[in-house]
């Protein structure tokens, strides 16, 4: 049960301790053998987009671990064992299966994630230290926003990059809905 730990902890916890850990001079870095990362890779205007993204995937890859073991587990297991009597392989009951069957799990996923990194703030606020930084290496849309409101006192622009953020989530939404087929609620399960 420790790999969902990350999804229990806040994303404030999480920033200050994956700061404290990529600290050039006293975190992982200084261990024998990791030699390598003793080097600033939240100051690093090429790495620090990359060392946020594996920051935000750490925490929530057991949330979407959860939605699609919750998907396999409604798979009726008698689809299988057709399908193995019929003599399909592994790969033709994955592929014919596991993944339709999947469908909508696989939406609700992509959907999720679409609009949560529109929307994701804390956890890059507090490790870029509230700029964005280096420069503007980390600086998303909800970041900005909260800087062009707040610390440059301008809330006409943070109103417009507000309503781009809600535009573009709206549309990314409807459009993976769409092409998903999501829209035909009919059921997958056998029987029904």
């Amino acid at each position: 049960m420790l790999w969902v730990l990350p999804l229990l902890l806040s994303a404030v916890a999480i920033g200050l301790t994956w700061q404290a850990l990529l600290d050039p001079s006293f975190g992982i870095g200084s261990a024998p053998g990791l030699g390598r990362l003793a080097r600033p890779l939240l100051g690093s205007p090429e790495l620090a987009l990359y060392v946020v993204i594996f920051v935000i995937a750490w925490q929530f890859v057991p949330f979407h671990a959860l939605l699609y073991q919750a998907g396999i587990r409604q798979i009726p297991a008698t689809l299988y064992e057709a399908a193995a009597l019929d003599g399909a392989g592994r790969k033709d009951r994955f592929l014919r299966i596991t993944l339709p069957q999947l469908r909508y799990t696989i939406v609700t996923s992509s959907t999720l994630m679409l609009v949560g990194s529109l929307t994701y703030f804390d956890l890059i606020f507090v490790l870029s230290g509230g700029t964005g930084g280096p420069g503007t290496a980390t600086r998303v849309l909800p970041l900005a926003m909260y800087i062009t409101g707040f610390q440059s006192h301008d809330m006409g622009a943070a109103s417009i990059i507000a309503t781009v953020l809600v535009v573009t989530g709206l549309v990314l939404s409807l459009i993976t809905t769409r092409l998903s087929g999501f829209t035909r609620m009919d059921s997958r399960q056998e029987g029904l």
